[in-house]
């Protein structure tokens, strides 16, 4: 059952203990620089949400919406993001190493200057995305 909560709401529970934000409607929260490593973001709304150098490394954001969301700079390192929808998202200078983007959907997206070593993109759209300067596996 989705419920909705502000990126304050969102950051005091994590820093209390709490991981587990499945379905939850976080659109358009200011999540600049959060904490939210291994976090459980599955199937939440982040659309249009400013996750700017926020630690999301290990987190579970499979299925999650983020479209339009601004990922710059952020740590995606060894996220699970299968089937997670980026159209449109800002994830220049991100690091998005070793992540799981099977049937993700980056259409549009600022990959530019990002991390992708190691990344699993099997089924996943790049159609118009800028990966100028993003680096890839050889």
């Amino acid at each position: 059952m989705a419920f909705r909560t502000s990126g304050e709401e969102l950051v005091r529970r994590y820093l209390g203990g709490e991981r587990d934000f499945s379905d939850a409607d976080i659109s358009n929260a200011n999540l600049h620089d959060a904490e939210l490593s291994g976090a459980d973001l599955s199937n939440t709304n982040l659309g249009g949400a400013n996750l700017s150098s926020a630690d999301l490394s290990d987190a579970d954001l499979s299925n999650a919406n983020l479209s339009r969301a601004n990922l710059g700079n952020a740590d995606l390192s060894n996220a699970d993001l299968k089937l997670a929808n980026l159209r449109n998202a800002d994830l220049s200078n991100a690091d998005i190493s070793d992540a799981d983007l099977t049937n993700a959907d980056l259409s549009n997206a600022d990959l530019s200057d990002a991390d992708l070593t190691g990344a699993k993109l099997d089924g996943a759209n790049l159609d118009g995305a800028d990966c100028d300067g993003a680096e890839f596996d050889a």
